[in-house]
């Protein structure tokens, strides 16, 4: 069932929605926003992984508040960019945000979402359609929609370094693919062939253990996870490449050090 979209000015401001309550504002109006769904909060994890690895992004977030006027507030599902790390509504809105489709989503308050996010001074808004044949659409402001598909690429300049394969929106393999690729660029390393190249340029197994061992703590260190005495111990140890390059697509998405190396 879709709400009709009112054009008079509603009595809401910001300042009376606190954090955690499910709202929006637009021009003054509530509009409630319901739990997010199994898939959609999986692929926002995926999603926000990948944008907020890339060796350019300094702040991104998921569902941070905007406010850039007392009777708007809109919260993208990622957000990357003007993403302070104090409390309270942001002023103004994020270059980059991301909006995940899934079943329920109202159309036209998806496109009012996205334009009030354009005239705040968001350049571009990925709409990532997770129902239906999958795809992503891309808004900026003065520019035709475009839609970009699966087995392609998103671009946005300025606001990421990397390339982003539609595919590592909403597929997981994906997603730790591209956010492992990131972090180990954040250390000087271009990928995980670089790795393995090296290691084999040293010409012992030695040499490939010690490249890698080096880049799953280069990975935790770009991640902000310290990895104590005992996980390096533990990593020391290893002396299976396999098992260290699962380690290192580990250290990609774990939650802390010790779940990296946990069953090892």
């Amino acid at each position: 069932m879709h709400r009709t979209i009112p054009t008079s000015k509603g009595p809401f401001r910001s300042d009376q929605i606190r954090s955690g309550d499910p709202y929006e504002l637009s021009n003054g109006h509530a509009i409630q926003c319901m739990t997010t769904g199994g898939r959609g909060s999986r692929a926002n994890l995926l999603g926000g992984s990948v944008l907020d690895s890339d060796p350019a992004v300094e702040e991104a977030g998921i569902d941070t508040g905007y406010s850039p006027t007392s009777d708007t507030l809109r919260a993208p599902d990622v957000a990357v960019g003007n993403v302070p790390d104090t409390p309270g509504w942001v002023q103004g809105a994020p270059p980059l945000a991301v909006e995940y489709v899934d079943t329920g989503q109202d159309p036209k308050e998806l496109a009012a979402k996205i334009s009030e996010l354009l005239a705040a001074g968001t350049r571009m808004v990925w709409v990532v359609y997770l129902t239906g044949p999958r795809r992503v659409e891309v808004h900026e402001s003065g520019q035709d929609v475009r839609l970009v598909r699966p087995g392609e690429e998103l671009t946005a300049p300025g606001i990421l370094q990397n390339p982003v394969p539609v595919n590592a929106l909403y597929d997981r393999e994906a997603a730790h693919a591209a956010t492992l690729r990131n972090l180990l660029q954040r250390q000087g390393y271009r990928d995980l062939d670089q790795i393995r190249g090296e290691g084999r340029q040293e010409g012992r197994q030695e040499g490939q253990q010690q490249t890698l061992r080096e880049a799953i703590l280069a990975v935790l260190q770009a991640r902000g996870l310290a990895a104590g005495d005992a996980a390096r111990s533990v990593l020391a140890a290893i002396d299976d490449p396999g098992a260290l390059r699962r380690l290192l697509t580990r250290a990609a998405t774990a939650a802390t050090a010790d779940q990296v190396f946990a069953g090892e």
